[in-house]
């Protein structure tokens, strides 16, 4: 066949800068393909399959450092056209592939809804639901992939479909958790939540306040309302304008967190008010959408490294190793330290949900620091060491796919029947194998 319209070969100008992946990981596809209709993503596919190359789904990237080398691989980003659809009397959106939070969240704003987004607007919101999605309202209602109602998608075979529990179960199953090796998205269906409003915040203490901030922090989440979902960070935020005055260029602690019931969030919001005088901070009422940015993850691509790690059976000895590791008087240059609440409805099995029906660890612990140059990147991957070898003994050892890294495997995520149903649905779907992704089975 031709090669489909969309299709950037090395050769061409707009090559790099297609082949840009969020994180700026030095990708080098054999082409890259950027289809804005279901029909050019069939081109895409059938012409991978013609001309003896294999295929990789990405939309922003955020994840693309775990992905294997790709010459000879057709890098496909499906930017579909199709604008944020809140059907509110039914309570779902569907939102073509390419799409990010930010139009999402605020289109299901307008009606009093909130969406399961990720921890940045920039994020994609397929990609997000392929691996996992961890929100701010998980612990209250879980992974974000078990609230999709139905998934449409291009096959290996080139062939158009709509999967859901009654149609291609199987499928369904997979694509919910499973990442992209089953075939390639191009919109997807998913329920929102009857939310206008939550109560959530974030404060900033001196770094010097590490220890304290962790311990009163860590004391809370064991016996936390699931109406919270809370996360802890020490942070060296860079000197750059986009970060608030207060805070910029600066090492700090962080919590924040979101409560769908208010009076569990003011009572949050009281603990962590007799931690310190905070740096920077604020807690109270706020509108669903604001929700997607108050994280404060990077809204544009940087180049960066990290590392992920499930925790479980945390004791207090953590808070002096981290701190050591990350606190003051660490050295450290990561951005982040973090450690994210998990727990609750998140640790409960889904009995309709997909391949990741729960998350089976206490804590997510991530760090990531930024990777700009030969020097810094070795800077960075020295303190990721040094961060997750404090961690090492409440390691699960498993990890969560929306956080995985370079050299991880479905395996390091899911058991191993799992694993075994998973590679029965790929070898279903995609026989020969065209589909690689960031995690292989």
């Amino acid at each position: 066949m031709t090669s489909p319209s969309s299709l950037i070969n090395p050769s061409d100008s707009g090559y790099d800068a297609a082949r840009m992946a969020f994180d700026l990981s030095d990708q080098k596809p054999a082409a890259v393909c950027t289809p804005t209709t279901v029909a050019e993503v069939q081109e895409a596919v059938i012409y991978a399959r013609e001309n003896g190359l294999k295929l990789a789904n990405q939309a922003t990237g955020h994840v693309a450092v775990a992905l294997p080398p790709l010459e000879e691989t057709l890098l496909l980003k499906p930017a579909i056209d199709i604008e944020p659809v809140i059907n509110a009397a039914e309570g779902y959106a569907r939102v073509g592939a390419g799409t990010r939070w930010g139009p999402v969240v605020n289109a299901a704003g307008e009606h009093g809804l909130a969406a399961m987004h990720g921890s940045s607007p920039t994020v994609g919101v397929v990609g997000y639901h392929l691996g996992g999605g961890l929100s701010f309202y998980g612990r209250k209602h879980g992974l974000a992939c078990n609230r999709v109602r139905a998934i449409e998608v291009v096959t290996a075979d080139g062939e158009v479909g709509r999967v859901d529990h009654e149609n291609e179960p199987d499928l369904f199953w997979a694509l919910r958790g499973g990442g992209g090796l089953f075939a390639t998205v191009t919109a997807i269906e998913f329920d929102l939540l009857p939310l206008g409003e939550v109560f959530g915040g974030i404060s900033f203490w001196p770094v010097e306040l590490g220890e304290e901030a962790l311990s009163a922090w860590l004391d809370w989440t064991r016996s936390a309302p699931d109406s919270v979902t809370t996360s802890f960070r020490f942070m060296n935020l860079p000197p750059l304008e986009t970060v608030p005055e207060p805070i910029r260029g600066k090492s700090l602690v962080a919590i924040d967190g979101v409560a769908i019931d208010h009076a569990d969030g003011e009572a949050l919001a009281s603990l962590l008010a007799g931690i310190g005088e905070p740096v920077l901070g604020q807690w109270g009422p706020m509108p669903a959408p604001a929700v997607s940015s108050l994280h404060g993850d990077p809204e544009d691509p940087i180049p960066a490294i990290g590392n992920s790690t499930l925790l479980n059976d945390v004791s207090d000895e953590l808070i002096g190793a981290l701190n050591e590791a990350a606190g003051g008087e660490s050295g450290s240059s990561l951005i982040a330290t973090e450690l994210r609440q998990l727990g609750g409805a998140l640790g409960r099995p889904d009995e309709n949900g997909g391949v990741a029906n729960r998350i089976d660890g206490e804590f997510i612990a991530f760090g990531v620091g930024l990777a700009t140059d030969p020097g810094t990147a070795g800077k960075t991957g020295e303190d990721l060491a040094r961060i997750f070898e404090s961690v090492s003994p409440w390691e699960s050892g498993r990890q969560f796919y929306n956080f995985a890294i370079a050299g991880s495997t479905c395996a390091n995520c899911f058991p191993e029947e799992a694993i075994e149903a998973l590679r029965a649905i790929r070898h279903e779907y995609d026989p020969e194998g065209l589909y690689v992704a960031p995690l292989a089975l």
